[in-house]
């Protein structure tokens, strides 16, 4: 016996999150159709509304309603700054130690060859043309601080930027190793990040 083929859709589709195989879809599915329909209902409106409004800020690549997102377009960030960082959830995780005032660059991703992910697919052509042209073509920027995480992706990253920056006369540094090795950025406590901020060094 099979299910029904709008459910054996549904169950296809959660499979696209990440860590979500079969069986763990299946049980999504099921308890959102026989605990929490209005859930569900919620999900599906929230997911719809995300689709249509939300997209990439054209300066700072992280996600926003606007074109310029209100990180960017403020006047209290510090121009001459640029950090780069691998996903959004690093850019929280900074802006939450308050030690760091400089505009970002969120790569949404990292370098990882086995699995297909290259530098087109983490915008590197972005980054270097947003670092010659600075915020609102103002110039280039004084500083890129490489934060990507400090993974074997991660440095592999940072190494390449680094190359790359370097090569067009760019001034790169690289956060401290106040975070532990293999560690991530989203799961560091604000004061251990706060202090890698601080004592970030020249590569």
């Amino acid at each position: 016996m099979k299910n029904p083929p709008a459910l054996e859709q549904l169950i296809e589709s959660l499979r696209c999150l990440p860590g979500v195989g079969p069986k763990s879809a299946q049980r999504m599915a099921y308890y959102l159709l026989q605990r929490n329909r209005k859930g569900a209902s919620g999900l599906a409106n929230a997911l719809d509304i995300a689709l249509q409004v939300v997209d990439h800020c054209k300066l700072c690549n992280t996600f926003s309603e606007q074109p310029i997102c209100p990180l960017c377009s403020s006047e209290q960030r510090d121009k001459n700054l640029l950090c780069v960082v691998e996903m959004p959830t690093d850019l929280l995780m900074l802006e939450n130690t308050q030690a760091y005032t400089g505009m970002y660059f969120v790569l949404m991703g990292r370098l990882s060859p086995l699995d297909g992910i290259g530098p087109k697919e983490i915008h590197l052509e972005k980054l270097i043309k947003r670092a010659q042209d600075g915020a609102f073509n103002q110039g280039p920027v004084q500083e890129v601080i490489l934060a990507t995480n400090y993974t074997v992706e991660g440095d592999a990253t940072a190494h390449y930027i680094c190359e790359l920056l370097k090569a067009r006369g760019i001034k790169t540094s690289r956060i401290a190793r106040g975070m532990p090795m293999g560690g991530e950025i989203e799961y560091v406590d604000s004061g251990t990040l706060a202090q890698a901020m601080l004592e970030r060094r020249s590569v």
